[in-house]
């Protein structure tokens, strides 16, 4: 499926984003698989009872991206990003962040990977930030745990709060704050040790519209001017649709992909194109979109038919009689 609109300043975004992490990273030959996820399970025992949350689930997110992950509850979404931001470890598999194996690493390079590699922002406002500390002491704080003091912390501080909109913050606790400017502030905490990839859970969950457009406005403009690989979970289909690749996850694996790209119209007009595409795993599997099955009715099973450049999907039962239950 594609649809076609008018380009906002998202491909520009876009664009300064690569070419941000591009710099960080010595070069655009490594701007690949940022983030990788090859056959990732999580299980969950409890009294015995086994949960399957990720039943090997495939991923890879480019340097600089700024990714969407959208899923039902209980899809495993939220489970995915725990294992990426280092709060969790997976069962099997691979799972791969900035060159860190996830699976594999010990205890203190794991509390080191979660100070300097990666930022994470909670969907609750009141879990981003220590309410006994202004916004300027809050994002100076990672700084001081990591052993950055002085006056370079609270000038680098003082940018951040800036960069998302908040500078008239600084001052004020976050009692004195509205969600939004809680939230802004957060994602300025979760950069505070210039980390490769920032990962945020919900992040405009407990917001009004126009509240969570700032917040997301904060994250683009930490990808675009810092060059850092953003990975948002969300319900959110305002947030959802302004950036470049949209992944769908259901039942613990990736089930499709939204992805968007500037062309030129045929008036010489560049748009953005929004294609919708089925996420083929290593073996050959993949998952039709529910509305699919649902307007054919596919149950149990289904009858291919390979053609020359493409592959027919029919009703197990078409053409013949179904048994009676």
């Amino acid at each position: 499926m594609t649809v076609v609109h008018t380009v906002p300043d998202l491909v520009a975004l876009q664009q300064r984003a690569a070419d941000r992490a591009a710099a960080r990273a010595g070069g655009a030959d490594r701007l690949r698989g940022h983030i990788v996820c090859d056959g990732l399970v999580r299980i969950f025992k409890t009294d015995g009872v086994e949960v399957v949350a990720l039943q090997g689930l495939d991923l890879v997110v480019d340097r600089g991206e700024l990714l969407a992950i959208v899923g039902a509850s209980g899809s495993g979404k939220s489970t995915m990003l725990n294992i990426l931001s280092g709060l969790d470890v997976p069962t099997a598999g691979i799972a791969r962040v900035a060159g860190y194996d996830l699976l594999t690493m010990s205890a203190k390079k794991r509390l080191r990977y979660r100070r300097h590699t990666v930022g994470f922002v909670w969907q609750q406002t009141t879990r981003n930030l220590l309410s006994y500390l202004t916004a300027a002491e809050n994002v100076a704080l990672p700084m001081r745990l990591a052993g950055r003091r002085g006056r370079a912390a609270r000038r680098r501080s003082a940018e951040l709060l800036d960069l998302v909109g908040v500078g008239h913050c600084a001052d004020r606790r976050p009692a004195a704050m509205s969600g939004g400017e809680q939230q802004r502030c957060a994602v300025a905490v979760a950069v505070a040790n210039d980390p490769e990839v920032l990962f945020a859970d919900e992040p405009t969950g407990e917001l009004d519209e126009n509240t969570a457009a700032e917040v997301f406005a904060a994250l683009r403009t930490i990808n675009a001017e810092l060059g850092v690989t953003v990975v948002v979970v969300t319900h959110d289909q305002a947030v959802a649709t302004q950036v470049r690749r949209t992944v769908a996850i259901r039942d613990g694996r990736t089930a499709s992909e939204v992805r968007r790209s500037a062309r030129l119209g045929a008036d010489g007009v560049e748009e953005l194109v929004t294609e919708e595409y089925a996420v083929l795993d290593r073996t050959g599997r993949m998952q039709l979109p529910a509305a699919f099955v649902d307007a054919l009715a596919l149950r149990d099973r289904v009858r291919l038919t390979l053609e020359p450049d493409h592959v027919q999907v029919f009703p197990g039962f078409a053409g013949e009689r179904k048994e009676e239950p």
